[in-house]
């Protein structure tokens, strides 16, 4: 595969901008350009996997926990009691995770709950510059009071 057509190889070596939310040696996490919610983050490795399976264990591990921080703040921001956790591989095929705020339960959905045979979807819009200046500022404030926090 030719890296410099990974979208996600671009952010994480800096040739496309993002709104980071943790920029660790091996991990990136930052904002979803189109978010399902305010806050939804995505969570790569820094270097090339193309499915979470193929992910060694102990970057899995590290991806977790960074998703479980980001999630502790995403209800403290949003007053909300759950946060989605998903490895889609839909979209993009390099190993990435979505932490997403539930503000509803259908917010992340099985087509399996979907009645109608023929379902249609359309493009997020992308999350205004300015909203997601402030997001990320909130998030990388919170996260460094979890990772201060933590023994």
């Amino acid at each position: 595969m030719n890296l410099g057509a990974c979208a996600f190889c671009q952010i994480a070596n800096g040739v496309s901008a993002c709104h980071a939310v943790y920029d660790g040696p091996r991990v990136l996490a930052f904002l979803d350009r189109g978010p399902i919610r305010p806050g939804h983050t995505q969570i790569i490795p820094r270097a090339h996997y193309p499915y979470f399976d193929d992910l060694p264990p102990a970057l899995l591990a590290e991806i977790s926990a960074i998703g479980q921080a980001v999630a502790k703040v995403l209800k403290q921001v949003h007053g909300v009691e759950r946060v989605a956790f998903a490895f889609t591989g839909g979209d993009v095929a390099h190993a990435h995770a979505h932490v997403v705020p539930l503000f509803e339960k259908t917010d992340i959905t099985s087509r399996r709950y979907i009645q109608e045979p023929s379902v249609t979807f359309r493009a997020l819009p992308r999350a205004p510059e300015m909203e997601q200046l402030e997001m990320a500022r909130r998030l990388r404030d919170g996260l460094n009071s979890v990772f201060e926090a933590e023994p």
